[in-house]
């Protein structure tokens, strides 16, 4: 036998001419997903590609099932009608709402109470907060919203009457420490005669009921105007300087029944002007009674 190979023998197999066994994968752009396994490969689009692997959709059904979801959500969907647009038609909208966020029927369907934390102290006006009913109603608003508004304006009322009633003591304190120093302690003659002075003053002038509506004199006598009370002292000094009490003169207003008091001026008054004597004792921190008055 010899090496060489016969006629009609295959010395090497070769390649087929023909197609492949294996068929190669289909590139996309680069991607080497086949069309069997993402059927969007296709795409030519990027920003197509990339909206369908956001939202994780793995074939041409899921899309379907997506459009008709989306489709019957927009059929239910609510259009809020224009500005002007009849009563009828914002009647139809607002009953399509849920029932919590639909404008309130009527005011009586408000019960506004007194919010809760409110100090006592302060004022609750139930007037103003009837009156706002019919207001919120005509703003249609829900009885959710209704209830907050009211929680927050009266809220914010109580706030503003707290600010007023502090400015108002911090004025108290102020006038005391300022006329003070000109009359000296609180709890001196010298001081009640002054502020009696005042007093008398206003009374005279008919000034005491319009400074107690502006402030100027609080209802339990208390002053808010260092000025306005060292003023009203002198012009009492100069009315009453002249002041009588039976033969005896009393300057300046004074009380005879201040300090340890002067029972002869105090007889005398009793008997002359019995009305005068009433006040000057209470003015000086004495009981009438005991004088019979």
């Amino acid at each position: 036998m010899t090496d060489t190979a016969t006629e009609g023998s295959v010395v090497q197999e070769t390649a087929s001419a023909g197609a492949p066994d294996v068929q190669p994968e289909v590139v996309d752009n680069g991607s080497a997903t086949t069309t069997e396994s993402n059927p969007f490969s296709g795409l030519h689009d990027e920003g197509a590609r990339k909206w369908v692997e956001t939202k994780g959709y793995k074939s041409p059904e899921d899309i379907v099932k997506a459009a008709q979801s989306l489709e019957q959500r927009l059929g239910t969907s609510l259009t809020i009608p224009k500005d002007d647009a009849p009563a009828e038609e914002w009647d139809k909208f607002y009953s399509k709402l849920p029932e919590p966020m639909r404008p309130v029927e009527s005011p009586d369907k408000l019960d506004f109470k007194r919010p809760e934390g409110l100090p006592e102290e302060l004022p609750y006006n139930e007037d103003l907060a009837t009156a706002a009913k019919s207001w919120m109603h005509e703003a249609k608003l829900s009885p959710t919203q209704a209830q907050a508004v009211h929680d927050r304006f009266a809220g914010f009322m109580a706030d503003q009457q707290k600010a007023a009633l502090d400015a108002q003591s911090r004025a108290v304190s102020d006038t005391a420490a300022d006329l003070t120093k000109e009359w000296g302690p609180q709890d001196s003659e010298g001081f009640k005669q002054k502020l009696a002075l005042a007093d008398r003053a206003a009374k005279k002038l008919g000034l005491d009921v319009a400074f107690k509506k502006t402030g100027v004199i609080l209802p339990d006598g208390a002053l808010t105007d260092p000025q306005i009370a060292k003023a009203l002292a002198v012009v009492g000094e100069t009315m009453f300087a002249e002041d009588t009490i039976g033969n005896d003169p009393v300057s300046g207003g004074a009380n005879p029944f201040a300090g340890e008091g002067n029972i002869t001026q105090i007889m005398a008054l009793a008997k002359n002007d019995p009305d005068k004597a009433k006040r000057l004792a209470k003015e000086a921190g004495k009981d009438p009674r005991k004088w019979g008055l």
